[in-house]
């Protein structure tokens, strides 16, 4: 471990033999020191740049002025001098008391340099440290560079590399794909769910506007960099790194993950589109309710029972399958999906189908879910979520839900429609001409089982009313509704019109 170029490593100097004279202020030896330069000029200031320590004989110290003390110091911290060494026996025997007054007031270190140590010396000193410094940090970064190049050899090699940038980096790094989402983090869970979100929104944005970036972020306290995956144009995600600074030789090993995590993305890419040719080969075969070919591709299926999702025509099935992929990795999820015409199709075990609703939440996506069976009667499962699809209302509709209104839904053609107006004509003729609701009590009594009770509580009227609309409604439609053939009669007509 090398020093840096501090005050303080300049005092550890054996050699040079300097002494503190101010009271010690770590804030200020430790402080990173550019140059030494030396001057005995009452206002050296228009030839001294900030962090650097200023050496001095005192020559311009002529007389006990402690005011003169005050305003040279004070020009010196107002320049942003980090120290100041006064050089004694050469002009006048130990530093003025004023000099070191006013060097404590403005908390401005002070130290003695002796005789015998040369302002050169001090000088190269520190340059000796600039440079161990800037080698050690080369060195870094080689290491750096040479540990994340095996980490991409291994198996799952882009997490591999962002974990050991981390590590070598000491700080949160996170990788955000093409749709914002947070693909991989290191270390795990370091973020809180607030700091996640926005920096998800604002990777997304990044994203969205396609040009290469490099941008600074803060949340709340925590600043982050952030920075464009891919070519412009063709951006493949963002890497976060929870930091608002980094040097030459940290910005070098960044730059080449940059380069490696966006040439594994477009190669990852390319395996996926290949990937989804596969399997839309392997659907036509489960199409056909043969399974053996899904077998021996993909190695293992989902457990049967299964249920089989189909996705609205514009959900984004590259990012929906990524995801899944992430939830096989985490929760040990197993899964089936390919692009097919009639919508993106997920094959899950029947004890996974929550996937698919997370699914739906996540990415905002409609679905159509079957009921569960097996891969036998796949193709019945498919056409079954097609159908639950086309009458989807939810961001989930499944078949089974709406297996008990499908049959009514089946006979409701334009004819039945007609046949049912018809129907109904006196009931609504009435109920135009006299303003009563004798259709809406008709279908609530209905809904309750013909049960007068249970009617008149929902339409908040007595028990007598509701028998009284019944039996006038039962007139004018001519169908004695005591019967269950007229009864069920009147619920088609009902349902047909209202589907």
């Amino acid at each position: 471990m090398t020093d840096a170029p501090t005050l303080r490593t300049l005092l550890r100097r054996s050699d040079l033999a300097l002494s503190l004279v101010t009271p010690e202020d770590p804030d200020l030896l430790d402080r990173p020191l550019r140059w030494v330069h030396s001057s005995d000029l009452a206002d050296p200031t228009p030839f001294l740049t900030e962090d650097l320590v200023l050496l001095t004989t005192g020559t311009q110290f002529h007389d006990e002025d402690p005011v003169a003390a005050r305003a040279y110091v004070r020009r010196l911290s107002e320049r942003g001098v980090a120290g100041l060494g006064f050089g004694t026996e050469v002009y006048r025997a130990g530093i003025p008391a004023e000099l070191v007054a006013a060097c404590a007031d403005a908390r401005m270190p002070l130290f003695e340099v002796p005789y015998r140590t040369p302002f050169i010396a001090i000088a190269r000193a520190h340059a000796e440290a600039i440079a161990a410094q800037a080698y050690a940090r080369r060195t870094w970064a080689l290491d750096a560079q040479r540990a994340i190049a095996i980490a991409a050899l291994r198996p799952r090699g882009l997490e591999s590399i962002l974990g050991e940038l981390a590590r070598r980096l000491d700080v949160w790094v996170g990788l955000f794909d093409a749709t914002g989402a947070l693909a991989h983090q290191h270390p795990q869970a370091a973020l809180d769910d607030e700091a996640r979100r926005e920096l998800a929104a604002h990777a997304g944005d990044l994203v969205a506007r396609g040009a290469q970036a490099t941008q600074s972020f803060t949340v709340g306290t925590q600043p982050f960099l952030l920075f464009t995956l891919g070519r412009g144009g063709s951006l493949r995600g963002v890497i976060a790194l929870a930091t608002g600074t980094l040097d030459a030789e940290s910005r070098a090993v960044v730059t080449s993950v940059i380069a490696m995590a966006g040439l594994a993305r477009e190669q990852s890419e390319q395996l996926g589109r290949r990937t989804a040719r596969l399997n839309r080969q392997v659907l036509e075969s489960l199409l056909l309710d043969d399974p053996t070919l899904a077998r021996r591709v993909l190695g293992a299926v989902p457990a049967a029972p299964i249920v089989v999702a189909v996705a609205e025509a514009d959900a984004p099935a590259e990012a929906i399958i990524e995801w899944c992929e992430r939830r096989r990795t985490n929760d040990a999820i197993a899964f089936f999906a390919a692009e097919h015409r009639a919508g993106l199709t997920l094959c899950v075990s029947a004890k996974h189908e929550d996937l698919v609703a997370d699914a739906a939440v996540r990415f905002a996506v409609r679905w159509g879910v079957s009921e569960a069976d097996g891969y036998s009667t796949f193709s019945r499962l498919h056409d079954q979520a097609r159908r639950a699809l086309a009458r989807a209302t939810s961001p989930v509709s499944r078949y089974g839900d709406a297996a008990s209104a499908s049959m009514i839904g089946a006979l409701a053609t334009d004819e039945a429609r007609l046949v049912a107006e018809s129907r109904l004509a006196p009931v609504r003729r009435h109920d135009e001409a006299n303003g009563t609701d004798l259709e809406r009590s008709l279908r609530v009594w209905l809904e309750h089982d013909a049960t007068l009770d249970a009617a008149a509580a929902t339409l908040g009227v007595h028990r007598h009313t509701v028998r009284s609309r019944v039996a006038q409604a039962s007139a004018l439609l001519g169908l004695d509704l005591s019967t269950f053939t007229a009864r069920a009669e009147l619920w088609v007509a009902l349902s047909t019109l209202s589907d």
